[in-house]
């Protein structure tokens, strides 16, 4: 057994080196720190590391390994490095690619996609802004400025933005992805890469997928169809423009609310309700580059470069990067600031407290699911609207909590639309798929665009989505492309996790069970479990949809009922104290400058963080 334990234990290693070199050289990229060279280096780390999870000699060594183990008597020791070997043997099935074809048609691939988002980084997009001035915008502040501008030509030049980026990738290599990323797919057996990636990250075929999809599209379509058609009847039929949409539904709430959602404020509000509800990080080392800039990735993401595990009975925390592309004085940044803080924060928590004997279980790649993955960071997101959560921690600079009627309004605005913001999800699977299964003589830049429109039709019931379907960055990604069901399959699994706290002890916000129990049920295991088998250790039921179709279903009176029980539930409960110790290194960075730590403590760390947005941004 030594030799198997000496495999191993070199094994977490090689793998530690090379996803480390990547994922350091993945952040400089993408955070437009980097030299010149920094795309070409990352490309190389990166074919480095697919190289190495593709080694199909891997899948021979840790069978030999592991019948060798099995030989040996039962020990505490046997199965904690069987349960070792037995993940790597999961990992490398996921990965390994024993064809040399297939193999350079990836390192094909690879490169493709870094030379157009090196292209990508260069093709700047502007609108017109809140003072009539046209700038330069991301897609963040894009969406933004369109959901939020009281001026329609300012809102729909935001709109115009983003669908000439459609075009431009149309016409600057996304065509020639989708093929040779087909190319790969078939090489390896699959028909398409949609069928390849959803076998390979959520372990069902395409056709199984589309049976939940399918169900829930049916299930949310008629609310759907009934809010479009209330928002027509009380503000015109313009407000179903896709540049009008987001205003006309919320536009004026998320202004009204905006005083009580200081980005300034939005790290400690983070920090302390993580506290309160006892979620912690296991010695990581963070990195939370939060504010828009030239040149940096234009969608919030969070990656470990060192993944969590224990190593020969060593615990080795995870260092980890997350991001934010907040601009602190435009309206809305302050909700999205910490929405991004609270969902990329959920990842954080994640991936530290995966507590495995390797890193190929707290790692972010299959075979860990992405709806797994997901569900983690989205209930996290979904507690900031709840009433309670609204109550104690959004507040103006006075210090006034928001109103009831605020509130009130909030779920008034909110959810009629709850059915038409889920279903947009949808959007990129039915997208995908359709698309992935064409010729490649059929996927013309004037074909694909109309696939978009056609989808987002049917789909959304209006013509056009407020969020362009090729704007998504998620499609210009291996990883992340032909994944994106993940988040809706994720949502899913939130309604159901928030239902069993909900109904066992009556509230989400500041509640210290919820850390501990997703930490024991959802989290320590990694992907040495299935996603449905987290669910049922917490939940006691397997993978349930309709608890996100009754949500998305409920009627705006029931939605305000709950609401007023909930506030008067928390009124009458005692806020604890925020002294649970997170047990985190964080440093706040925007680019290569340090903005804050908490060296000296989190309240030293927050209160840095706020004086700078303050004096930078707001000009006090």
């Amino acid at each position: 057994m030594k030799q198997s334990q000496q495999y191993f234990a070199t094994l977490n290693h090689d793998y530690l080196q090379v996803h480390r070199t990547k994922e350091e050289l993945f952040w400089q990229n993408y955070m437009g720190t980097g030299d010149q060279t920094v795309s070409e280096r990352f490309s190389a780390a990166e074919s480095a590391y697919k190289r190495f999870i593709a080694d199909p000699s891997r899948l021979a060594q840790l069978r030999e390994h592991i019948a060798s183990v099995e030989a040996e008597a039962d020990s505490e020791a046997k199965q904690a490095l069987l349960a070792g070997l037995r993940g790597w043997y999961r990992f490398f099935d996921c990965n390994a690619i024993e064809d040399p074809k297939a193999q350079a048609m990836l390192d094909d691939i690879i490169q493709a996609e870094s030379a157009l988002y090196s292209k990508r980084k260069q093709h700047r997009l502007t609108h017109i802004n809140s003072k009539a001035e046209r700038v330069y915008a991301s897609l963040g502040e894009l969406l933004t400025n369109q959901a939020n501008n009281e001026n329609e030509a300012y809102r729909r030049s935001s709109q115009i933005a983003l669908r000439d980026l459609e075009q431009w990738l149309l016409h600057n290599g996304f065509p020639e992805l989708i093929a040779l990323r087909n190319r790969f797919a078939r090489q390896l057996g699959y028909r398409n890469y949609f069928d390849y990636k959803v076998n390979k990250t959520e372990q069902m075929t395409p056709e199984q997928l589309f049976v939940i999809l399918d169900r829930f599209e049916e299930q949310t379509r008629e609310a759907n169809v009934r809010s479009l058609n209330e928002l027509a009847a009380r503000e015109g039929s313009a407000a179903l423009l896709p540049w009008n949409i987001r205003f006309a539904s919320a536009g004026d709430v998320t202004r009204q609310l905006d005083p009580y959602f200081p980005f300034a404020e939005s790290l400690r509000r983070w920090i302390d309700s993580f506290k309160r509800l006892h979620i912690g990080f296991n010695g990581a080392e963070m990195q939370l580059d939060l504010l828009v800039r030239t040149g940096k990735y234009e969608n919030g993401f969070m990656h470990a470069p060192v993944p969590a595990f224990v190593d020969q009975g060593t615990w080795i925390p995870a260092v980890i990067n997350f991001t934010s592309l907040a601009k602190p004085d435009q309206v809305g940044s302050g909700a999205s600031g910490i929405n991004t803080l609270f969902h990329e924060g959920g990842h954080a928590a994640h991936f530290a407290n995966i507590r495995q004997n390797a890193p190929c279980f707290s790692q972010e790649f299959p075979p860990t699911s992405m709806a797994y993955a997901e569900t983690q960071s989205m209930f996290c997101d979904s507690l900031l609207e709840d009433a309670d959560w609204l109550k104690r921690y959004a507040k103006n600079d006075r210090g006034e909590a928001v109103p009831d009627e605020l509130i009130e309004q909030s779920i008034a605005a909110r959810q009629p639309m709850r059915a038409f913001n889920e279903r947009h999800i949808l959007l990129i699977p039915y997208f995908e798929w359709q698309l992935y299964q064409w010729p490649e003589e059929k996927c013309t830049p004037e074909a694909i665009t109309a696939l978009a429109r056609d989808v987002e039709t049917h789909i959304l019931g209006v013509a056009g989505s407020p969020r362009p379907t090729l704007a998504v960055p998620h499609l210009l990604s291996l990883e992340s492309a032909c994944s994106y069901q993940g988040y809706l399959l994720a949502m899913m699994a939130v309604e159901q996790t928030r239902a069993f706290f909900l109904k066992r002890d009556g509230y989400l916000t500041d509640n210290p069970a919820i850390g501990p129990d997703l930490a024991k049920h959802y989290w320590s295991p990694g992907n040495s479990v299935s996603h449905d088998q987290t669910l049922r250790s917490l939940t006691g039921e397997g993978f349930n949809p309709d608890y996100l179709a009754q949500a998305c279903n409920q009627t705006v009176e029931s939605a305000w009922q709950q609401a007023r029980q909930v506030i008067a539930d928390a009124a009458s409960r005692e806020q604890p104290d925020a002294d649970f110790d997170l047990d985190v290194h964080i440093t706040v960075i925007d680019g290569k400058r340090i903005l804050a730590d908490n060296a000296e403590g989190d309240e030293a760390m927050c209160q840095d963080f706020a004086d700078f947005v303050a004096q930078t941004y707001l000009g006090k």
